[in-house]
């Protein structure tokens, strides 16, 4: 069995610090690795990274990450990186990592990914080349996630995310925002390969459980929706895709 624990949109700044510690120092006795789904700060500064790394950094469980839209905000994505890498967190953007769990191998690929919608109601590649440029970032993320995904050799394999991969997460947000929200690209990807969970934040207001096309659970991990410091989830069990009591 592994064990994964989850949460995204934590939104570290110094007023946060010590907020979710207490249930982090639990986490050996829960879960065998934390994955964050995105917005680990609030608007992408150095400062809030070295927050984020001191409240999430030095656990005893490895943490993987990826970064998620305020992340980006101050256009210090890659310092930020930097300074969560130094911390000992793994930082994905469309690659991935196999980790050895209780003699398994757990596979996670990851991406921020991005928005366009889904099928019936989305963004095409037409006209304006900024509509072009919107969608065609969506695909080139897309397609770094699913050749992470298919090229990971792994026992259990897990895909993470900012951005949702199908509407279902997102039920409870405006559906004027959905395009903002997520992509059909993205459940494609997870389709394109053995994919046991996807892992996904950023619908604040949406709704926990849902499936792509293929069948793969999706699982909304953002803070405000799991309303504690983090799920787990186990893989390679009986039942498969069950939750357990967490934090």
């Amino acid at each position: 069995m592994i064990r994964i624990a989850a949460v995204g949109d934590v939104h570290v700044d110094k007023d946060v610090v010590g907020r979710y510690r207490p249930a982090l120092d639990q986490l050996p006795d829960v879960a065998d690795a934390l994955l964050i789904a995105g917005d680990l700060t609030r608007h992408g500064t150095v400062d809030e990274a070295k927050c984020m790394a001191s409240e999430f950094g030095g656990l005893a469980v490895p943490v993987i990450v990826v970064l998620g839209n305020h992340d980006h905000q101050s256009d210090q994505q890659a310092e930020v990186t930097d300074v969560l890498r130094e911390a000992g967190l793994t930082v994905l953007e469309g690659d991935g990592v196999v980790l050895d769990i209780n003699g398994h191998r757990l596979g996670v690929a990851g991406a921020k990914g991005f928005g366009g919608g889904f099928a019936g109601a989305c963004a095409s590649k037409f006209g304006e080349r900024e509509m072009k440029d919107f969608v065609g970032t969506t695909e080139a993320i897309a397609d770094r996630l699913g050749d992470a995904l298919r090229g990971l050799e792994c026992d259990a394999l897990v895909a993470l995310t900012h951005y949702a991969p199908v509407p279902e997460t997102l039920v409870g947000e405006p559906l004027e925002i959905y395009p903002f929200l997520g992509s059909y690209l993205l459940g494609q990807a997870i389709d394109s390969a053995p994919t046991a969970l996807a892992l996904h934040g950023h619908a604040h207001h949406g709704s926990e459980r849902g499936r792509t096309p293929g069948g793969v659970p999706v699982r909304n991990v953002a803070h405000p929706v799991i309303k504690q410091a983090y799920n787990v989830y186990q893989l390679l069990s009986e039942p498969a895709d069950a939750e357990l009591v967490t934090a």
